[in-house]
C-alpha cells in the first residue's frame, strides 16, 4: 500500500486534521478545538493525543505515513521547527513543536508559517495549477501572504519574507499594529474594509444606505459593504474602488518585481469574488509595466479552508522517492 501524507491548519480556535495521498487527494479530514488556556500548553499534547486516536481508530500506524506537514501562526523556525509569538495560540515562548511530535508519533515532521503553507496549497492543487511562481495573498481580520519563487517558499532572513499585508500603499495613512503607516492590512483586511467605510462616510454627504447604517450605529462588517456595492449603493462602491485601488497597488508592486504567473487571492473577503477581482485587476492594470500586465494573471483562491492542511501535507513531499 502506497504511503500518505497528513497535513495540519492550526488555527486559534480549531485545528484542522487531513490525511493525503501522495497527490494530495484528501481522503479524511477532522478537526479538534484548538485548547489556548495554561498559556497554550494543551495544544500540542491534544494535536498528538488526536493523531493517535485517529490511529487506532482506523487500523493505521506510523508506517504508513511518509510525514506529517503542519501550518502555524507566528514565527515559525520551519528548520528546527519551532513557533514562536503565536499570540492567538498564547505561545508567547518558545515551543519546541517539531520534536514533541516526532518524539511520541514517530513520524517525520515539518512546519512554516500558515500563510506560506497555505501559498503551497493554492499552488499545487489550487488555482496556482502547480506553478513554479505563485504569490498568494489571504484578506481576513489580518493581511497575509505567502511567495512561491523558482519553485521555491521564500522565506527571508528571519522568515518575514511575504508579509504582503505591510506593503505600504499610503505613508500617510492609517496606523498599523506592526508600528508603521499605510499597511494594506489597514485597508484591505476585513476590519480594514469597515474602517474605510466608516472614515468615508463621515465625509459622504447624499443618502446612501451603507451611511444610514453607521450612523445609526448599527454592525457594520466587510460582507455589508460588498452587500451593498452589490446592490447600488453609491457610498459602498465608493468604498470598495478604495479598497480594490490599494489592493491593485499592491498586487501591481508584487508582480512588477517578481513576474509570478499567478497572484491567488482567498481569505474571507475574497468571498466577494469576481465583483472584487474584476475592480483589482482594473487597477492592477494600471500600475505594471507591459509584459508584466500580459504575464500575471489575478485569480481567486480556489480551496477554502482546505488550502492548509494540503499545503501543509506538501511540506514533506520532498521525502518522496
Amino acid at each position: 500500500m502506497s504511503k500518505k501524507l497528513m497535513g495540519i491548519d492550526l488555527g486559534g480556535t480549531t485545528v484542522k486534521f487531513a490525511i493525503l495521498t501522495l497527490d494530495g487527494e484528501i481522503q479524511q479530514k477532522w478537526s479538534i478545538e484548538t485548547d489556548i488556556s495554561e498559556n497554550g500548553t494543551k495544544i500540542v499534547p491534544d494535536i498528538i493525543a488526536s493523531i493517535h486516536h485517529r490511529f487506532e481508530k482506523n487500523g493505521l500506524t506510523a508506517a504508513d505515513f511518509l510525514g506529517i506537514g503542519m501550518g502555524s501562526p507566528g514565527t515559525v523556525d520551519s528548520v528546527r521547527g519551532t513557533v514562536i509569538g503565536a499570540y492567538n495560540l498564547n505561545w508567547s515562548t518558545l515551543q519546541m513543536v517539531k520534536e514533541q511530535i516526532e518524539a511520541s508519533v514517530g513520524i517525520p515532521f515539518f512546519i512554516d508559517n500558515d500563510a506560506n503553507v497555505a501559498a503551497l496549497g493554492e499552488r499545487w492543487k489550487g488555482a496556482g495549477e502547480d506553478g513554479d511562481n505563485v504569490t498568494f495573498i489571504t484578506l481576513g481580520t489580518g493581511v497575509g501572504g505567502g511567495i512561491i519563487a523558482e519553485g521555491r517558499l521564500l522565506h527571508g532572513v528571519v522568515g518575514a519574507a511575504g508579509e504582503i499585508g505591510h506593503i505600504t500603499i499610503d505613508p500617510n495613512g492609517y496606523d498599523c499594529t506592526c508600528g508603521k503607516k499605510g499597511c494594506l492590512e489597514t485597508v484591505a483586511s476585513a476590519t480594514g474594509i469597515v474602517r474605510v467605510a466608516r472614515d468615508m462616510a463621515d465625509e459622504y454627504a447624499g443618502d446612501a444606505v451603507l451611511k444610514t447604517l453607521i450612523d445609526d450605529g448599527q454592525e457594520v462588517t466587510a460582507k455589508t459593504v460588498f452587500d451593498q456595492a452589490k446592490l447600488g449603493d453609491d457610498l459602498a462602491l465608493r468604498v470598495i474602488d478604495k479598497v480594490s485601488f490599494y489592493l491593485g497597488l499592491a498586487c501591481g508592486n508584487i508582480a512588477n518585481m517578481l513576474n509570478p504567473s499567478d497572484i491567488v487571492i482567498g481569505g474571507g473577503v475574497s468571498a466577494a469574488g469576481d465583483f472584487l477581482l474584476t475592480r483589482v485587476r482594473h487597477y492592477f492594470e494600471e500600475f505594471t509595466f507591459p509584459q508584466v500586465r500580459d504575464s500575471t494573471r489575478i485569480k481567486l483562491a480556489q480551496l477554502g479552508n482546505d488550502a492548509g492542511v494540503i499545503g501543509a501535507s506538501s511540506l514533506a513531499k520532498h521525502l518522496v522517492k
